[in-house]
């Protein structure tokens, strides 16, 4: 057949008339990526030429642990690789549950659910909570799925920046002002990527109470929880007594070296998570049964590995932090958890965008700007240090490189 002939004539048709929504037109490419395809056009330019230190990713350099795969394979090879229950096997279910016990009690049967990875689960989260035209309070810089999620689900992200000058040091104040009467829900990721920076009890109890005051539900982001590298930030569930309107997010990829593996999980209320196993069943069903039996491993056996990676990303926090400090004209709030440096490299020329292809381009380090993480992040890069020691002191050399040779021609 052909296709023109069933179909409007050529001159009616065009980008509107394909009939892609509006949602989708919306969601700009996040810098993140941006960034990497840049730099991997850069590579296939100039191939050997070119020795790229890759800082825009944040996904830890170890390889999951032996165990952890063999539990895997063990599985599949046994015959588990069949569909599980929507919300998880019952066994992971008990096992995060069990995890969870000495911050939250937690129904594995009513209450939690597993994720494709903790991007699922905040994607659910959003879809079952907000109707088209509310708010999703966001503190930046964030994250920035949770405000492409938001729009996916006609929602309006409403992005609340924290003080740059105080080092992005979260302020609950600002985050209550911006809580209304159409807010349907308010992130709080604690670390934050990309900040490091992690909330005190007293913050969350306070944004708690103010969203629960307007119907509103706390997302409580703590994927990098476990990362945390002097005090670890308390479970917002765990700080108030009205844990009813919170929904807590969490993930395998970033404590156990998992990311490809695909496995998260939410906890929260049950009315709630009913609704979310059910929206789960209209998009993905379940999560890989054998990372689901590799992610029960990583939560019962040995746990030594998950440890001495811990110690590492503190050794490189530690370093990262110190050599920045050294560096004119940049500077760094201390991340308190996470694997990430928000480094303030508003003093150079340009915007951060600027600052990054001219890193990229004339000294071979590929970062992430700061806008991609909200305006609230002008002026920043961020470097991940989940990175061998080597890769992150010539990545450092060169971005040292890149501001005496500025200052020298100023």
């Amino acid at each position: 057949m052909n296709r023109s002939s069933a179909s409007e004539p050529d001159s009616e048709r065009g980008a509107e008339s394909d009939r892609l929504s509006g949602r989708v037109r919306d969601i700009e490419p996040q810098g993140i990526r941006v960034m990497f395809e840049l730099a991997a056009e850069y590579e296939r330019e100039y191939g050997d030429e070119v020795d790229l230190v890759h800082l825009e990713f944040g996904e830890p350099d170890f390889d999951t642990p032996a165990h952890v795969v063999d539990a895997a394979f063990e599985a599949a090879r046994d015959g588990a690789t069949r569909y599980t229950s929507n919300a998880g096997l019952p066994a992971l279910r008990e096992s995060i549950a069990e995890t969870l016990s000495a911050d939250l009690a937690v129904d594995p049967e009513s209450e939690l659910v597993v994720t494709n990875g903790g991007v699922e689960a905040l994607h659910l989260a959003i879809q079952t909570v907000a109707d088209p035209g509310e708010e999703v309070v966001v503190p930046t810089p964030a994250w920035p799925n949770p405000i492409s999620q938001a729009k996916l689900a006609d929602a309006v992200p409403v992005e609340v920046p924290m003080p740059a000058d105080e080092g992005f040091e979260p302020d609950p104040e600002r985050i209550v002002d911006a809580i209304g009467p159409d807010t349907a829900a308010v992130t709080l990721t604690s670390p934050s990527n990309p900040t490091g920076r992690a909330y005190a009890a007293d913050a969350v109890e306070r944004v708690v109470d103010a969203a629960a005051d307007h119907g509103a539900y706390v997302i409580a982001d703590e994927v990098y929880r476990e990362l945390t590298y002097d005090e670890i930030p308390p479970r917002v569930a765990n700080v108030t007594d009205r844990d009813e309107r919170v929904l807590s997010i969490d993930s395998f990829s970033k404590t156990y070296a998992m990311t490809g593996w695909r496995v998260g999980w939410l906890a929260g209320p049950a009315d709630v998570v009913s609704q979310v196993a059910k929206i789960h069943e209209s998009t993905t069903s379940c999560v890989n049964t054998p990372a689901q039996y590799a992610a029960i491993e990583a939560l019962t056996g040995p746990q030594e590995p998950f440890r001495e990676m811990a110690a590492a990303f503190r050794s490189r926090r530690d370093y990262v932090v110190d050599r920045l400090e050294s560096i004119p004209r940049v500077s760094v709030a201390r991340p308190e958890g996470a694997f990430y440096a928000f480094v303030d490299v508003s003093a150079l020329e340009g915007s951060s965008v600027d600052v990054a292809e001219r890193l990229l381009y004339e000294q071979g380090v590929v970062t992430a700007p700061g806008t991609a993480f909200g305006a609230g992040g002008e002026g920043h890069l961020r470097l991940s240090f989940a990175n061998d020691r080597d890769r992150l002191e010539l990545g450092l050399d060169r971005l040292e490189e890149l501001v005496r040779t500025e200052l020298d021609a100023e």
